[in-house]
This record gives C-alpha cells, structure tokens and sequence, in this order.
C-alpha cells in the first residue's frame, strides 16, 4: 500500500510540474496506477467515467452561467455599479475603498469569475482611487480579495463543479454560500472602517470627501443598478422559491443578460460571438478536468487509499477541529500550486471518505472548500488575481500579496466563525428543504 501512495503521489507530482494540462495529469495518474498494479484495462473504465462524469442534467448549468458572465463581463454594467454607489459611501470611513469591496461582490454575484470581476471593476476603481489619493496597497487589496467572492456568492462556477462531483444539490449550494459571502464583505469592510479610522486618516490616504450630492440625485444614479439587482434576484429568488432548477435559472439568466447589455448600449454581433466562444472554451475545460478527476477517483477507489486514509486518520483519533486545522493547512499549500477548480477536484477524489466519516456536512464543507479556493486565488505562485492586478499595475507579486495579506486573515477568520457557527452556512439550506 505504501508503494501505491508513493507512486501515485510522485506521478501525480511528475505531471502537474511538467506543466501538462491538469485533466492530463489526473488521467496519466490513473492510467498509470491502474496499469502498474492492477490487471484492468484501463479503457473501458476511462470511456465509462468520461460518459458518468459529462451525461449529468445538473452540469448543463455551468456553461450557462459561464456563458451570462461573459456577456456581462462586456456590458458596461460595472461603469453604472460604480456610479450608482460612489455617491453613497462619501460619509462611511475609507469612503471609496468600499466600492471594490460591494462592486466586486454586486458583479461577482452576476459574473461568478473572480478573475472577471477583478480584470472589470480594477479597471475602473483602481485609477479612480489612486487618483483621489487613496493608500495602493489597500486599494490593491480590497480589489484581489472581494473578487474572490465571485467563487461563493451564487451563482458560482466552483459550487456548480463540487455539487456534480459530490452528489450535492446545486441549489441547496447556492443558497448556503449567501450567509458566508456576505460575512466576508461585511469583514472586509469592517477591517476598511478601523483602518481608516486608526490608520488612514492620521497618513490621509483615503482620499479627499467629494461634495455632497442632492439625495434625488444620488436615488436617480442608483436606477443604475436595478437591472444587477433585478438578475441578482430572479436568479436567487426563482431557485430558493422552487420555481425553477440552476440549469433553467441559468438559461433565463443568459436572457436577461444579454437585454441588460443591450441596453447599455454594449451587445452586438461580435460581442455575441466572442462570449459565446470565450464559454465554450471555458466549459470544455472544465468538462476536461472533471472527467479526468473521475477517472483518478475510480483508479482511487481500486487502491483503497481514501478507505484507507479515512481509517488512519479515525483512528488518530483527531477531533474535527483539529482535522479541519490539518485540512486547511493541507489545502493552503496545494492552493499554492493548483487553479481553483483542480484543487476541488483532486480534494473530492480523494479525501471525501475522510470528511464523511470525520461527520462533516457536506454542503457546510462545499462551502469551506470555495473559501479555501478563494484564499487560493490571492496566493502565489499561481493566484490567478495578483497576475490580473499585476497586469492592471504593473507592481510585482511579491507587493501585491503583501497588500492582500490582511484579508487572506480575515478569510481564516470566516472559517474560524463558520467552524464556531455552521448555521451561517447551513441555516439557509435546510430552511429550504424544510
């Protein structure tokens, strides 16, 4: 057995430091395990996970939501957020920082690309700041961290991907990951208040108050966001009230987005093609990747080692705290290596039977998980949002990462609170179903 694991664990290695794609790596994985130490064809099961991993109804939500995030990447609807909310946060410590912090989660919640929603607000919100005088760093930082959310707050991609390989319902997801999102943006926002307060002020680097604009002027502008809000909602609403599944809250959704950028003057043939083209690529990737984490999942489950790992660690006798603490530590050096949606993927395929046996919810840990990917995504080497920042900048990764290093601690903290009170992930959930 320990032979097995050394194997797998060095190819597995082998392949992704080669730089092959990551499906490749997971399939060469399997295959080789199967090929070593089993006497299977490798074939048949590979074509049957294909087929088990690509047929499912559930998975016809992903390109349509990838698809509407496109289109909305392309609307002009972040230039609109932007004004609609400026004239609203003049008189809340640290003023405009929070608008990086509640646009990214507005067009996060539209989008579900935390790399669109940093590359679409930063372009905006980021001369802005530094041209009013804000400090960079936390400029930066508000920036790289709340685009992470368009991973929790629905409809999320990586929700859609861990609820299909899981057996977990898309929906139940959606609606779990509304408490935590929202925990996040109220800690980010909060850390913006004291450090305004505490620090800011006294170096005054959070920019100069603009002057004061007539409230029927400020309720004009904030027309602008109506239509966000109005998706926001239909999606959300239709899902939690039954009245409709992801898949066709997902195809209304590509609909409506493609009427809001219509009318904002963004939506022609061309942008059409190029959206419809960018979700295809998209999806197939992804598609790719899950049907190669089927494949090592199968060649896993031949090997005995999740079965066995559960048991090991049961019999360690490690709390679930204490076994989250392992995890997360596990998961933060991964993330340093792996994209998002690899990490959850290896991560089901292999040490779900832990997590089951350890008595953890399912949904609550869909959840941890995505927060986990965010925290991810502001970490190098391969923090898919300092290279975004670093294109917007120009600065080097080693500065970016040290302005998100305050808000990756706050996304320890998330996990700290949701650990202490799983309602926030699971009150919603199981209102649902109840």
């Amino acid at each position: 057995m320990l032979t097995i694991s050394l194997v797998t664990l060095l190819a597995l290695a082998v392949l992704l430091g080669s730089g092959v794609w990551i499906a490749y790596a997971l399939l060469g994985t399997g295959f080789i395990v199967l090929t070593l130490f089993f006497p299977l064809e490798p074939g048949p099961i590979l074509a049957s996970d294909f087929w088990g991993a690509s047929y499912g109804w559930d998975l016809t939500a992903l390109p349509m939501f990838v698809w509407m995030g496109e289109i909305l990447f392309r609307s002009g609807l972040a230039n609109n957020m932007f004004q609609a909310l400026s004239p609203w946060l003049g008189r809340i410590p640290g003023r405009l920082l929070h608008s990086n912090i509640i646009g990214s989660g507005l067009f996060a919640a539209v989008c579900g690309s935390s790399a669109a929603t940093c590359a679409t607000v930063g372009k905006m919100t980021l001369p802005e700041l530094e041209k009013r005088g804000y400090d960079d760093n936390l400029a930066i930082g508000t920036l790289a961290s709340a685009s992470t959310l368009g991973l929790l707050i629905p409809p999320s991609i990586m929700m859609i991907v861990y609820g299909v390989v899981t057996e977990q319902s898309i929906s139940r997801l959606f609606i779990a990951g509304v408490g935590p999102g929202l925990m996040l943006l109220g800690l980010f926002m909060t850390y913006v208040i004291g450090w305004s307060l505490l620090v800011g002020n006294r170096r005054g680097a959070v920019g100069k108050r603009d002057s004061d604009m007539p409230l029927r002027q400020k309720l004009s502008g904030s027309l602008q966001l109506l239509p966000l809000l109005a998706l926001i909602g239909g999606i959300l609403g239709s899902i939690y009230g039954g009245l409709a599944s992801p898949t066709e809250a997902a195809a209304s959704g590509v609909v409506l987005s493609m009427l809001i950028a219509r009318a904002n003057g963004h939506f022609n043939a061309a942008i059409f093609k190029d959206a419809l083209f960018a979700a295809v690529r998209t999806s197939c990737m992804i598609a790719f990747i899950i049907a190669g984490a089927s494949f090592l999942s199968s060649a896993m489950s031949f090997t005995q080692l999740p079965m066995d790992l559960a048991e090991k660690i049961g019999a360690m006798g490690l709390s679930p705290a204490w076994l989250l603490v392992v995890l997360t530590l596990f998961l933060l050096v991964l993330g340093c290596f792996l994209d998002g949606i690899s990490l959850i993927l290896l991560v089901t395929s292999i040490i779900m039977p832990v997590i089951e046996t350890a008595g953890f919810d399912l949904i609550w840990f869909g959840i941890y998980l995505v927060i986990v990917v965010e925290m991810s995504q502001i970490t190098p080497p391969v923090g898919f949002n300092l290279f975004v920042i670093q294109g917007l900048t120009g600065r080097d990764i080693m500065s970016i990462t040290r302005a998100t290093l305050p808000f990756f601690l706050l996304m320890i903290v998330a996990i700290v609170l949701m650990s202490l009170f799983p309602g926030i992930a699971t009150y919603l959930p199981q209102a649902m179903s109840g």
